[in-house]
């Protein structure tokens, strides 16, 4: 019976490489050493089949490799794409995500927030449900955390990266104005517990300058409560709606489908994160795109250097949106 490969050790991948063990550790982690020594280390442990214990390592380093990331709700298929994109960086970087999701509800994200903390994660990244709750405050102090979306209000957080949701709302809603729209239903997954979210707030401030009609809903991300909160509006006799996700869209799509109306001649909606699903509607979904490739390059890279301590300062990043101008306002 074959006898299992012993594992390689640290000391063999130094030997083949001609460094030290220290500078190998080094190495395999990305710290302290040029990038052609990262890849010839690499390369060696791959070739010798090294692979770090992390027992090991964490006990050495006082890290586990893990990374918290706390979606707000992964219901919405756009959060979806962004935990697949930041599990994946991760992993680039020897590090590996542990996704939790809120479900949308404040209560449960504190729950799994602290959680994440007592499973003892070297930092956190979360698209915060309720960005002003105190526990973000608390949570600051004894781990790095990295907020995608919204500021953690009153928080020192690691850093952000952040939505410029006035500019992203401003050209959701002058696009529908210009288009001759003047009554909107605004459909969003703000629950009533959570009523400060910047978007929203802008959302009804904009709605002033701009002479608009505005009803705000709540509206799940799922397509099935979606689509029954777009037919209720629809029935009420709504025929323009923005939706703070294009997950909400495609509920409006459903529900104008069930009633045989059609986009654009008969009902207008537009979505605001430009998932890849959006593009292939008939017609294509008119949305805000936030570039998901960029924050999932910004949050890895802030993360990293927290965790690691080698950040020197808090990073703040702020996406500008931009419109994708399809076929579905008419």
């Amino acid at each position: 019976m074959p006898q299992p490969r012993k594992r390689a050790t640290i000391r063999e991948v130094a030997k083949a490489t001609g460094l030290s063990p220290a500078s190998v550790s080094y190495a395999l982690r990305g710290m302290q050493v040029s990038e052609e020594t990262i890849e010839r280390v690499r390369r060696a442990a791959a070739e010798l089949g090294y692979e770090a214990d992390p027992i090991a390592r964490a006990l050495a380093s006082g890290r586990t490799g893990m990374i918290g990331l706390l979606c707000g709700s992964l219901e919405d298929l756009w959060q979806q794409a962004l935990a697949v994109g930041i599990g994946r960086a991760l992993k680039d970087n020897d590090r590996y995500a542990l996704i939790l999701d809120a479900a949308g509800d404040p209560a449960r994200e504190k729950t799994l927030a602290r959680q994440l903390r007592d499973q003892r994660v070297d930092a956190l990244i979360v698209q915060p449900v309720d960005p002003a709750a105190p526990l973000w405050a608390e949570l600051c102090e004894g781990l790095p955390v990295v907020s995608i979306g919204d500021a953690l209000a009153g928080a020192r957080a690691a850093g952000e990266v952040v939505f410029d949701n006035r500019a992203g709302v401003t050209l959701a809603l002058e696009h529908l104005r210009k288009r001759g729209h003047r009554r909107l239903a605004v459909l969003t997954s703000t629950r009533a517990s959570t009523p400060d979210r910047p978007a929203d707030v802008h959302v009804m401030a904009e709605a002033g300058r701009l002479g608009l009609d505005i009803e705000m809903v709540t509206a799940s991300q799922s397509l099935g409560p979606a689509t029954r909160v777009a037919g209720e509006m629809l029935d009420a006799g709504h025929r323009a709606f923005f939706c703070f996700a294009d997950s909400i869209a495609y509920g409006v799509y459903a529900a104008s489908a069930e009633r045989k109306l059609g986009i654009p001649f008969e009902v207008s909606v537009m979505g605001y994160d430009d998932h890849p699903m959006s593009g292939l509607l008939t017609p294509g979904l008119t949305t805000v795109d936030w570039d998901i490739d960029g924050i999932v390059r910004a949050a890895v890279r802030i993360v990293v250097a927290a965790a690691d301590g080698t950040a020197t300062r808090r990073r703040r990043i702020v996406q500008a949106p931009q419109l994708r101008e399809r076929g579905s306002v008419g």
